[in-house]
């Protein structure tokens, strides 16, 4: 007889820090007590939409600037429950697609979130934290040479000096609170 995991696999739900990618990654990993919607460019986080996630979930936003920030906001804000907050963070990148700029981002969120403790990592999410710790060093280029920082250039909705300047590592110390957590 076999019996089914108490965790869904895909949902990564035995660690206390998931990571996946896009719309669909959010499903999968959506039921969290904190929900970070990594976006390396600050181009989506105006448009997440939250309805697969539950209405009790703080939804946060983040880049590398405010990789920091938020992981001390979720600090505060699982020290002020008392107890263990589940974390799930995904990329803004389009379903399909690989965003290299975000998953770097959400490396950093999660490198950030296991300087202060917060490191029950599932293995997808420390697969995207050795990918930022191992090329911190070049996140300045590889933001303004990845697909979608070319894309944001062409199409004049960014210039090279504004990429480079979303790759300023913890440049911003306030945390983007989309939705803050129900009572």
């Amino acid at each position: 007889m076999t019996i089914p995991p108490a965790f869904p696999p895909a949902g990564q739900g035995r660690y206390q820090v998931r990571f996946d990618v896009g719309p669909s990654g959010l499903a999968r990993i959506g039921d969290a007590d904190v929900i970070v919607r990594v976006d390396a460019f600050g181009e989506a986080a105006a448009g997440v939409d939250v309805a697969p996630v539950s209405a009790d979930a703080a939804v946060l936003s983040a880049d590398l600037g405010t990789r920091s920030a938020v992981a001390r906001w979720i600090l505060d804000h699982q020290v002020s429950t008392g107890r263990r907050v589940s974390i799930s963070v995904v990329t803004a990148s389009a379903d399909g697609s690989f965003g290299s700029a975000d998953v770097l981002a959400a490396g950093a969120v999660i490198d950030a979130l296991a300087a202060l403790g917060i490191d029950f990592t599932s293995p997808e999410a420390a697969v995207a934290c050795a990918a930022f710790s191992g090329l911190s060093g070049a996140v300045g280029h590889l933001l303004t040479a990845s697909v979608a920082g070319q894309e944001l250039v062409a199409a004049g909705r960014l210039t090279v000096e504004q990429v480079r300047e979303r790759a300023v590592i913890d440049a911003d110390d306030h945390p983007v609170v989309l939705r803050a957590p129900s009572a």
